[in-house]
């Protein structure tokens, strides 16, 4: 349901009978097809396909459900598309291949993770201009924005650091080492903690960012898997910060984390690479994005459930959800 006419009528609808979730629209990227799938988290299909650039990657959407942010690694660029019709609009300066992005909470602007630059790329998403380029460690990829969006973090693959940067004034004002080769940088969304994912580790750092300094340093074991299969990518938490969850990559599993004990409390199967997630809004489902089965598993998070697969394009990377 790409269409906001549409969206809109499904609100009314779901407003008028009470306990009808509303239908929100998810977005993943497939690395290998060059394409975006859409899914529609009612019926849980694909309702649509479209071309989203040479080796799209991460992606994001706006805070108003409007603009869908692409990064399209092989083309050096992002790409915008309405989500109405599934058209490009137009594109952004994003520095040499572009991987991971985040908007500020506003809005504007985005931030990207230039991989091969050593650099965060920050854009003014109205005028289209490149505002700051901000040198990081070596191979940056994940970007992550504090709720009040005062502090990005980036994390540094080869460098092994999460960077805390302030987005007043583009500078580094911390550096805090993690494990080997971090991947993502996720806050809760009351801004208290900060979790940063390591590959190769195998671990995930938990941060206090009013320090900043580490507090905690999450570990996994999973029964008949080696400690080299079992590595942290995506990572989202619940809104109350209770439930923390963490894509483990060729583990083929997403841990079910306790965000006040830091304790591993489940495991749940999903397809094969799980790489990254997202949320809908109302929390319901969570969606994974498994690179190497070429699907999308559904997690429900109150049944604590995979409850379905649903087959995308190849290799698919990044996912995200209407916000409406």
């Amino acid at each position: 349901m790409s269409h906001p006419l549409i969206r809109a009528a499904c609100l009314a609808t779901c407003l008028a009978a009470p306990g009808v979730a509303p239908a929100y629209t998810v977005y993943v990227t497939n690395e290998k097809d060059n394409t975006v799938s859409v899914l529609d988290s009612d019926t849980l299909e694909v309702t649509a396909t479209f071309d989203g650039g040479q080796r799209p990657r991460g992606i994001t959407i706006s805070p108003d459900g409007a603009s869908l942010f692409v990064c399209a690694s092989d083309d050096d660029t992002v790409r915008v598309f309405d989500t109405a019709t599934l058209k490009q609009t137009h594109t952004l300066p994003s520095g040499p291949d572009p991987e991971l992005l985040v908007l500020h909470p506003s809005g504007n602007p985005l931030y990207i993770a230039n991989e091969d630059d050593n650099l965060v790329t920050v854009v003014d998403v109205e005028t289209h201009t490149v505002l700051a380029e901000i040198p990081v460690g070596v191979e940056p990829e994940g970007v992550g924005i504090s709720p009040d969006g005062k502090t990005l973090v980036n994390t540094s693959e080869t460098t092994n650091m999460a960077h805390f940067i302030d987005t007043e004034t583009f500078q580094i004002y911390e550096n805090i080492l993690v494990d080997q080769r971090p991947r993502f940088a996720q806050f809760t969304d009351d801004g208290t903690r900060l979790y940063v994912s390591s590959e190769i580790g195998g671990t995930v750092t938990v941060i206090d960012p009013a320090v900043p300094e580490t507090i905690h340093k999450i570990t996994f074991e999973i029964p008949g898997l080696s400690p080299e299969a079992i590595q942290p990518v995506g990572v989202r938490t619940t809104a109350d910060g209770k439930t923390v969850f963490v894509a483990l990559g060729p583990a083929n599993r997403v841990a079910v984390i306790n965000g006040d004990t830091f304790e591993v409390e489940d495991y749940l199967l999903v397809g094969q690479r799980v790489w990254q997630m997202a949320f809908t809004p109302d929390e319901k489902y969570l969606f994974t994005t498994n690179g190497n089965s070429n699907d999308v598993s559904i997690v429900d998070v109150a049944k604590m459930k995979v409850i379905k697969s649903v087959q995308v394009g190849r290799q698919p990377w990044g996912v995200a959800v209407s916000p409406n």
